[in-house]
């Protein structure tokens, strides 16, 4: 027994939290390395395309558990690869086979807004920045589902961005004071 100054109480939520938060990490070490132990004793090529979803649904399940956006992040990213990689080589790669690379990208994009969906329920407010390098990532998935006309799009969108810039810089040296 510990001895308690009069009047302290001890929390027990934050105990409760922490003994949670050792458990799934336990859970999740557990099934990362009988993971890795399995692919030791089986035919990795079948396996192979398993690990990266496997590791997210790991991640993205402990990060749930103890609401720790930390967590998140990398189940985010490793379920976009996991889903890009099941559609390159997985059971229904045939599907996608002259749109591999955009398809690839197009999944990769959706880890990282999986990131920004999941922010609320781990941290105080809604994470936004996962959706910047989603989107960029997108764009460019995109735009390789587009093939050629995509790409004269791009370079259009790229004298576009150009010309706005120049625009906004004219706008601040040419405006008068109020």
């Amino acid at each position: 027994m510990s001895a308690q100054l009069p009047g302290s109480t001890l929390d027990t939520t934050s105990v409760h939290h922490e003994a949670r938060g050792r458990i799934v990490a336990g859970i999740a070490l557990i099934a990362i390395g009988l993971l890795a132990l399995l692919a030791q004793f089986t035919n990795w090529s079948i396996l192979g395309w398993m690990v990266l979803p496997t590791l997210a649904l790991i991640f993205l399940t402990w990060g749930l558990l103890t609401r720790n956006f930390g967590l998140i992040i990398p189940g985010g990213i490793l379920g976009g690869l996991g889903l890009g990689l099941f559609t390159m080589v997985g059971p229904m790669s045939s599907l996608f086979v002259n749109a591999q690379p955009g398809v690839f990208m197009l999944s990769f994009a959706a880890g990282w807004a999986l990131i920004a969906l999941l922010s609320p329920i781990t941290s105080d407010r809604v994470q936004w920045w996962p959706l910047v390098p989603g989107a960029v990532i997108g764009m460019v998935g995109l735009f390789l589902l587009g093939g050629r006309f995509t790409w004269a799009i791009m370079q259009l969108m790229g004298y576009g961005w150009a010309l706005i810039l120049i625009g906004i810089g004219a706008y601040l040296l040419l405006r008068r004071k109020a």
